[in-house]
């Protein structure tokens, strides 16, 4: 397995296990979001977010079996801060350590650029991803309610 930072090549693959996370979190209709946006918005000229990415070296046709996409949230009591949009291992890969590849990276990141934190949701029932988190005794805050307000 080898980690390196996202590519412009990248884009489908992460596109298809964007789409991976959809099904699991049971909003398979949910990503509409156009691919070349995408692309556009981590590879253009101003990139909104940034992302690291797992490969198989024994996969040539699709080597992509894991990310974490981030991007920069402005707290007004810390600064900046790495806000986590998405970690995910396709399914046939979970269970053999990529994950915890992919959160030390970031926090790796977070710390080399001065991120005071790492914020991110989980879903409440996504078991087998908070028992990950609270590996890292990461704090899981109840009192917050999240609020949408699609345009």
């Amino acid at each position: 397995m080898k980690l390196r930072r996202a590519e412009r090549r990248d884009v489908t693959a992460m596109l298809g296990l964007i789409k991976e996370l959809a099904v699991y979190e049971k909003a398979p209709n949910e990503v509409t979001v156009d691919p070349s946006h995408f692309e556009e918005s981590g590879f253009g000229p101003k990139p909104v977010w940034w992302a690291f990415v797992v490969e198989d070296d024994g996969q040539p046709s699709n080597p992509v079996v894991g990310f974490a996409l981030y991007y920069i949230r402005y707290s007004t009591w810390k600064g900046q801060v790495m806000y986590l949009e998405d970690i995910l291992v396709t399914e046939s890969y979970r269970g053999q350590g990529i994950g915890k590849m992919l959160m030390d990276k970031l926090i790796e990141e977070a710390r080399e650029k001065g991120f005071k934190r790492i914020t991110w949701q989980v879903l409440e029932w996504n078991e087998r991803a908070i028992h990950f988190y609270k590996k890292y005794r990461a704090n899981f805050d109840p009192e917050w309610v999240n609020v949408i307000l699609d345009l």
